[in-house]
């Protein structure tokens, strides 16, 4: 399929549960997935995007946007590509497109975990080293949804200190489940909708 063919756009309410229960749950476990309802909460409030690249009518990769009104740092909450289409560069061409959009972006990719299998913390570190491929610089280690993660910017000079601030708005006092930054030797709250 050519470039011509691929379209990035705000997702349809009636593609969101497909996004949800199928792409989405294909690519993240289930701790790592906040509630539709919370999704859909969020999308009532102005507060989260859901984009799809879509070639003709089937999604083949999504990226979620949280933002916050006063805040000018969105947060890529989710990216994923169906898995018959991945490996195909579809990841990085979303993260291009988005950052064609001109906003401050903070993502965040899973950490290695001491004792985890070799296999899976070479996952993770592939995952960090996409988003830097894609112009994204490491920031700061952080905790939400019971995991510690790289939190990374899409823009080179932005001071950490500020980006540290916005990224923890972007969450709000409610979600105590969030640690900015993870100070070594803390250990991840469980996600709040486990607790």
């Amino acid at each position: 399929m050519c470039a011509m063919d691929l379209l990035f756009r705000p997702m349809y309410a009636e593609e969101i549960p497909f996004w949800y229960h199928t792409l989405l749950a294909e690519a993240f476990v289930e701790t790592e997935r906040k509630p539709l309802d919370d999704i859909l909460s969020l999308i009532a409030d102005h507060r989260y995007e859901l984009w799809g690249l879509f070639s003709g009518t089937e999604m083949l990769g999504y990226a979620a946007i949280w933002k916050k009104d006063g805040v000018p740092l969105v947060l890529l909450d989710y990216l994923g590509v169906a898995e018959a289409h991945r490996n195909a560069g579809l990841g990085a061409r979303i993260l291009s497109l988005l950052r064609s959009q001109g906003r401050l972006t903070v993502t965040e990719a899973e950490l290695p975990v001491p004792g985890d299998g070799e296999a899976q913390n070479q996952l993770r570190l592939r995952r960090i080293r996409f988003y830097q491929r894609c112009g994204y610089r490491p920031l700061y280690p952080m905790a939400t949804c019971g995991m510690a993660w790289q939190a990374l910017v899409s823009d080179e000079e932005a001071p950490i200190g500020q980006v540290m601030a916005w990224h923890r708005a972007l969450y709000g006092p409610e979600r105590t489940d969030v640690q900015i930054p993870l100070a070594p030797g803390d250990i991840p709250a469980p996600p709040y909708w486990m607790k």
